[in-house]
């Protein structure tokens, strides 16, 4: 079995060890906007050189918007990478929006308020929503049912791209 890094945007750690790229996303992450892409890829690319990505990795969150599939692919491509399936988790919002709340408490996260969450939100359909289509166009998108418990979302995540891949659909 291939080990798989999974890999989110890396502003929570950049911010947390105050690096002057994650002091300038902090900025963004506080108000409930997404970061600029150009600060975004400039996090991610940087991960991305790092030797654990090696063997293979799951970016979480990344790309969000369509500006940034060109430039994935550029890091991609001169990292010796491809990219091999999109996860779409759906959801309905209000599922979400409890989540959220539920991490607030549990994490105490200040950017996890009802109006953050709802801004991103809507950013996701402005934007996100975007990026999914492009992928989508270019039959990388496998669509995973989101709702419930976080084990059986990863379970059903998992024997999706399993399959996705299985069948070959993937040049």
């Amino acid at each position: 079995m291939t080990r798989l890094l999974i890999i989110g945007p890396p502003f929570r750690t950049n911010v947390g060890q105050e690096t002057p790229l994650g002091v300038e996303a902090a900025k963004y992450l506080d108000d409930g906007a997404f970061v600029p892409d150009h600060l975004t890829t400039a996090l991610v690319k940087d991960r991305l050189l790092d030797a654990d990505v090696q063997p293979g990795f799951l970016l979480d969150g990344f790309p969000r918007a369509a500006p940034q599939i060109m430039e994935l692919d550029n890091m991609l491509a001169s990292q010796g990478h491809r990219l091999e399936a999109v996860v779409e988790l759906r959801a309905p919002d209000s599922e979400l929006e409890q989540r959220m709340l539920q991490r607030a408490k549990e994490q105490g996260r200040k950017d996890d308020t009802v109006e953050v969450f709802r801004r991103r939100l809507d950013l996701y359909h402005r934007e996100t929503h975007e990026a999914v289509a492009v992928y989508a166009g270019r039959g990388k998108v496998v669509s995973v049912e989101g709702s419930g418990a976080p084990c059986a979302i990863t379970e059903r995540a998992i024997a999706a791209v399993e399959k996705f891949l299985a069948a070959g659909v993937n040049p």
